[in-house]
């Protein structure tokens, strides 16, 4: 209002203070009313995002502190259990071919791979000192038999003068003493060329059997030595038959019995078994081992084996009934072997076990569990007693 209005009406400038300060009051009180509401509104949202934050961190606390587990049931009847060994295949027969003359090596006729018959010729060595030394034998032999034909003739006359008395005995000992000494000589002298004949022959490196080449060590020019340090210069192997040697542990020895079947897997072909005998033990316990040798032939008439290859032995080892369980479901702690059988809720309570043979992937419990029981696979070590798991049921 103006001024001139406000004298119409009468209000003074004191009361017209008084309207202004109610106004600006009241203006200042919806503010504060605005303001609180605003505040309100955001508190209640705030105080509502973090419930459901609360909410969402304590779902995945939950779902986090889960311990999922899956199990198995230990297998009763230990009948027809097996073991597992390592072994190499070899051939039947798998022999070094060294040289027992040395040279140069003038040419070799078979390679690797090579399919060979007894008495084939693998390889020639050129040895020269070896004819030389033939040579100088041969020669001295001529010498030693003009020497003995010289000493026949001595003994013959001083025989004939013995006989006129003309000579003492002791002379004609004498003469006698040296005709036997170079007929000595000269058999030496024989001996000698046969030995060295012998050993040029060696210069022609002949197969001993039926085989197959599976190395060869020496290049044309190579110096050969025959003494007992040098390589070989060829390997043959009769691969038609092969053979491999498992050491079996002390405790399976006893059912390894000669003629008796066994299996092999190769790790190329793991859905296949192949067939194999036992052939021979060494019926005796090696002490350093504490393990039976064992020899398995094996037929091999198509060649599929490859001498040297690695083959899996599984040997038939347990024939009494027991409870078998998988090693990865032992805790081994200072208590002792222990396992963690859970109930139908996922209670875990750990037994006390006592284990009996090593099967490899399995082995035998004596006693502290049954068939019944529900053991964790993989368990934890720092598992214990009351704890709770998810049971992770596998598919069919």
């Amino acid at each position: 209002m103006t001024q001139p209005r406000h004298n119409l009406l009468g209000i003074h400038g004191h009361q017209l203070r008084q309207i202004h300060r109610v106004r600006t009051l009241h203006k200042l009180r919806l503010g504060f009313i605005a303001i609180l509401i605003v505040l309100i509104t955001g508190g209640g949202f705030a105080v509502l995002r973090k419930h459901s934050d609360a909410k969402d961190l304590a779902a995945q606390t939950q779902k986090n502190s889960q311990h999922y587990a899956s199990t198995v049931y230990p297998q009763a009847n230990g009948e027809g259990l097996r073991i597992a060994l390592p072994a190499t295949l070899m051939g039947q027969i798998e022999s070094p071919i060294s040289a027992r003359a040395s040279g140069y090596l003038l040419r070799w006729t078979k390679d690797i791979g090579s399919t060979v018959k007894k008495g084939d010729l693998l390889a020639e060595i050129s040895s020269p000192e070896l004819e030389q030394q033939l040579n100088q034998a041969q020669a001295s032999k001529q010498q030693l038999q003009s020497a003995l034909s010289l000493a026949k003739i001595t003994l013959d006359r001083w025989h004939a003068l013995l006989d006129q008395k003309a000579v003492s005995q002791q002379e004609f000992d004498e003469r006698r003493s040296n005709y036997e000494q170079a007929l000595s000589n000269l058999n030496v002298a024989e001996a000698n060329i046969l030995r060295l004949k012998e050993l040029q022959s060696f210069t022609r490196i002949i197969a001993p059997f039926d085989g197959v080449i599976t190395r060869r060590n020496v290049n044309i020019g190579d110096l050969i030595d025959a003494g007992s340090n040098s390589k070989p210069l060829f390997i043959l192997t009769q691969s038609q038959s092969l053979r491999a040697y498992v050491y079996v542990p002390q405790a399976y020895a006893k059912n390894i019995k000669e003629g008796q079947a066994v299996t092999f897997r190769l790790a190329e072909v793991p859905n296949r078994k192949f067939s194999a005998l036992v052939t021979r033990t060494a019926r005796a316990i090696d002490p350093a081992s504490r393990s039976l040798q064992v020899e398995i032939s094996v037929s091999n008439p198509s060649g599929e084996l490859l001498p040297g290859s690695y083959i899996e032995v599984q040997i038939a080892a347990h024939h009494r009934a027991g409870i078998v369980i998988p090693v990865n479901t032992l805790l081994l702690r200072g208590e002792g072997p222990r396992v963690a059988v859970v109930d139908t809720q996922g209670k875990v309570s750990l037994k006390t076990v006592e284990l009996g043979k090593d099967f490899g992937a399995k082995v035998e419990v004596l006693s502290g569990v049954s068939t019944s029981d529900e053991l964790v696979l993989n368990p934890s070590d720092n598992l214990s007693d009351g704890d709770m798991l998810t049971i992770v049921k596998k598919k069919p």
